[in-house]
C-alpha cells in the first residue's frame, strides 16, 4: 500500500467513528413527549424508552422519604404515580397544583423520574388590570 492509500483509510476510519458516535449519542439522549393517556396506551417495550410526561401535580400527594419523592401527576381524569430518587433538589416551584415536566422511564406501573421541571402557573399570570408586559391596561369609556 502506498502512503496516500494508508492516509485515506485512516481518515475514513476516523470519520466513520465520529459519525457512529454522533448517531449513537443523539438516539440515546432522545426523549419523546407523551401525555399520560398516551403513555397508558403504549406497549411495555415503548414504556421502557426514555419519555417526557407533562401534567399537574395532584394536591396532597407529595410525600418525601429521604432522597425519594413520590407524587401523582394528573391530566384530566388520568393519573400517574411518579417516584423521583435523587440527591439533586427539586425546583422551588415544585408544589401541589404546579405544572410539571417529568423525564424518565415507566416501570412496574410507576414512572421513575430522572429529571423534574416545574412551574407554578399563578406565578406567570398577569395581575388583574395588567397586560403581559406588566403595564396597566385601560379601556376607553364612552
Amino acid at each position: 500500500m502506498n502512503r496516500t492509500m494508508k492516509f485515506g483509510m485512516v481518515i475514513t476510519l476516523v470519520v466513520g467513528t465520529l459519525a457512529w458516535l454522533a448517531i449513537g449519542g443523539t438516539t440515546e439522549s432522545a426523549s419523546y413527549f407523551k401525555t399520560i393517556p398516551e403513555v397508558e396506551k403504549m406497549s411495555q417495550a415503548d414504556k421502557a424508552k426514555k419519555l417526557r410526561v407533562g401534567g399537574i401535580v395532584e394536591p396532597g400527594t407529595i410525600t418525601r422519604n429521604g432522597n425519594t419523592v413520590n407524587f401523582v401527576l394528573k391530566e384530566g381524569d388520568w393519573k400517574m404515580k411518579i417516584t423521583y430518587a435523587s440527591n439533586e433538589p427539586l425546583p422551588d416551584t415544585f408544589k401541589d397544583g404546579s405544572q410539571a415536566l417529568i423525564d424518565g422511564r415507566m416501570g412496574d406501573g410507576v414512572f421513575h423520574a430522572t429529571k423534574i421541571a416545574a412551574k407554578c402557573a399563578s406565578k406567570y399570570e398577569a395581575k388583574p388590570g395588567q397586560n403581559y408586559k406588566g403595564t396597566a391596561s385601560y379601556e376607553k369609556k364612552s
